[in-house]
């Protein structure tokens, strides 16, 4: 295969004048919609975890399909780079500008409309800037429930979603962002329109294009709206916490609920002791769940289109679980406001690992059977490597996905910590591909796992993905140093 050449670093501009720009995208979008003040800009230029701080040459905010394509066309002319952004909740650094002051931040917040909502066709037609709750509250109101469901839903927006893949804790049932999309409609580098916003589950007319942009953050083009799938809303819900023994035991419940409840397993969420604990240190509020610690716990959820049962079966699935040994205990929500109680345990736990310090987080897929396998490895590998190294290990094990991080010793020094993360991440990432899993399950590369792919993929991989870059963007403007 031939190696295609492509420009991968910060694209430089044309004669043009930098400040000679901004008035050329303000008559596109309006003045009130391009920031270009440092004051204003420095926090679109800064990503969620604080960790990537760049410089932006201006924000602009189109309002419109049409605005966005005129935008990226101009962009192109003047070989200016462009960062797309929604709800700025990254973790990888993927929607961050470089510091050179020369890529401008394409924020898509202003395209927040529903356009359509079909309920025979269980379908949901949303532009980029949609927060995800906003979207969930759209269908709930139609009757239908659409899936995907993160802790950061308040303030992501579907466009990034789309633009990472995201997971959330309903995988396990619904499927990645990716399994939830029908059509999209991009504007390309070259500033046309893809229009490919088709509600169809069945379309063998060549490439499925629209796979190329899910999970591509931004680096082949601005997705601008797509087709969801909607779901029947369900009637009936079970919430569950079960004190486990092991990580193993964690995956012997999962495949025991599964057994009995077949699709009705919408979440089923792990979590170790650390991880409890570090949530109810700086949640106070929030109750014990069980009477007695464990080593690990599971949250699981069952629900259904069914007005009744669900609980029963919970129940009795639980307590088939407990009498043959694979559980410890389990406590039953028995209402609406338990539930949320539970899941406020896990939605809290990244904002809880922050507050404790700073850690190295890693986001990772492993094949479910080896899960155990991995954790028992990996832990042992750090635990030499670095005595005392607490492991804050969670996340959606019904789909393989963990949260791996790593925090420093108690009394240690975070910084000095912090200093050795290349190493820590050398363990873990050549951990997992020795499991056959996966560096990055939903949080996308970014700039944080651009070089690491290097030590992962093939040549082969490489140079296909370097060969959709050169085609669809050759001259480098979409998001660089981001991914490749």
């Amino acid at each position: 295969m031939v190696r295609a050449k492509v420009t991968i670093g910060a694209v430089e501009s044309n004669a043009m004048e930098n400040d000679a720009l901004a008035p050329r995208l303000a008559a596109i979008v309006g003045a009130a919609h391009v920031l270009t003040d440092p004051a204003e800009t420095t926090p679109y230029a800064t990503d969620w975890r604080k960790r990537w701080l760049g410089k932006a040459l201006a924000v602009v905010k189109p309002a419109t399909t049409d605005e966005v394509a005129r935008v990226v066309r101009l962009c192109g002319e003047t070989r200016t780079a462009i960062v797309p952004q929604g709800g700025n909740t990254g973790l990888c650094g993927g929607a961050t500008p470089d510091g050179s002051g020369r890529q401008i931040v394409l924020n898509l917040s202003r395209l927040n409309r529903v356009r359509a909502i079909d309920t025979v066709n269980n379908t949901l037609t949303a532009e980029a800037g949609c927060v995800l709750a906003s979207l969930q509250r759209a269908a709930d109101e139609a009757d239908r429930l659409f899936p995907l469901s993160l802790a950061a839903q308040g303030s992501c927006e579907i466009g990034g979603n789309l633009s990472t893949n995201a997971g959330g804790v309903q995988v396990l049932r619904y499927g990645n962002t990716r399994d939830l999309t029908l059509g999209l409609e991009v504007v390309l580098p070259s500033g046309e329109v893809w229009a490919g916003l088709r509600g169809l589950r069945k379309d063998n007319t060549g490439y499925d294009l629209k796979q190329l942009f899910i999970g591509a953050e931004g680096t082949l083009g601005v997705i601008t709206a797509a087709v969801l799938k909607l779901f029947p809303k369900p009637r009936a819900h079970a919430t569950a916490f079960v004190a486990l023994e092991s990580v193993p035991a964690a995956l012997k419940l999962l495949t025991h609920m599964q057994s009995r409840a077949g699709d009705r397993l919408t979440a089923f969420e792990l979590m170790s002791d650390l991880c409890l604990r570090l949530v109810r240190k700086h949640y106070p509020t929030l109750p014990a769940p069980m009477p007695a610690p464990a080593p690990q716990y599971a949250l699981l959820e069952l629900s259904d289109t069914q007005g009744a049962g669900v609980d029963a079966l919970a129940e009795s699935a639980l307590a088939e679980a407990v009498e043959a040994g694979l559980a410890r205990d389990a406590v039953l929500a028995t209402s609406g406001a338990q539930a949320r109680q539970l899941w406020q345990l896990r939605e809290n736990m990244s904002d809880a690992q922050a507050l404790e310090g700073p850690n190295v987080k890693h986001d990772i897929s492993i094949p479910i059977s080896r899960i155990a396998e991995f954790v028992a490895a990996c832990d042992a590998r750090l635990a030499r490597a670095f005595p005392g190294i607490r492991m804050l290990t969670f996340g959606h094990v019904g789909d393989g996905n963990l949260h791996y991080n790593a925090a420093h010793p108690d009394g240690g020094d975070p910084a000095a910590f912090l200093a050795r993360a290349s190493e820590i991440n050398r363990i873990v990432h050549d951990t997992v591909v020795e499991h056959g899993g996966s560096i990055s399950a939903e949080h996308g590369l970014g700039q944080y796992k651009r070089g690491e792919i290097l030590r992962y993929k093939s040549g082969v991989e490489m140079d296909l993905m370097r060969a959709v870059k050169q085609a669809i963007d050759p001259l480098g403007i979409m998001n660089p140093g981001k991914v490749l």
